[in-house]
């Protein structure tokens, strides 16, 4: 009977020990904001159908009709490559950033922020100009890149 009883003690003992699941609700890493303007009159955005895609990765965006999208970029690196396309013609953008890790909280996990963001190389078949607006991406709040076409 002790014995039951103690394994009884032990098996409550366990059961309200245990913590609660945690939920991420805090802010994650960033993904790139693209937003997409028109070149004759830069403070409009000018949507079109995109297609958007990683070497090597799936398509991100496969014909979709917007003006702005988000790209999520490889924080196990320092250049992330993409590939955007209207119709048949591809452009390709080389993003180059340092990386920075932070504790967000035990549910979240670590965050990644991007810091000295920049754009390394770029190619202009339909793709006229690009304005980088932020180099430290922390968030997801407004436009980090700016391309007119």
């Amino acid at each position: 009977m002790k014995k039951l009883l103690t394994a009884f003690i032990v098996f409550l003992l366990l059961m309200t020990s245990c913590e609660d699941d945690d939920y991420c609700e805090d802010p994650t890493t960033p993904r790139l904001i693209i937003g997409f303007y028109d070149v004759e009159n830069p403070t409009l955005k000018k949507p079109l159908v995109i297609y958007a895609w990683s070497d090597g990765k799936d398509s991100i965006y496969h014909q979709v009709l917007t003006d702005s999208i988000l790209l999520p970029l490889n924080t196990n690196n320092t250049i992330t490559k993409y590939r955007l396309a209207t119709t048949n013609i591809v452009d390709t953008l080389d993003l180059i950033y340092t990386t920075f890790d932070l504790f967000g909280s035990e549910a979240c996990g670590f965050i990644t922020q991007f810091n000295d963001f920049g754009v390394d190389e770029l190619t202009t078949k339909w793709i006229q100009n690009i304005e980088v607006n932020v180099t430290k991406i922390e968030d997801e709040t407004k436009a980090h890149i700016k391309i007119y076409h």
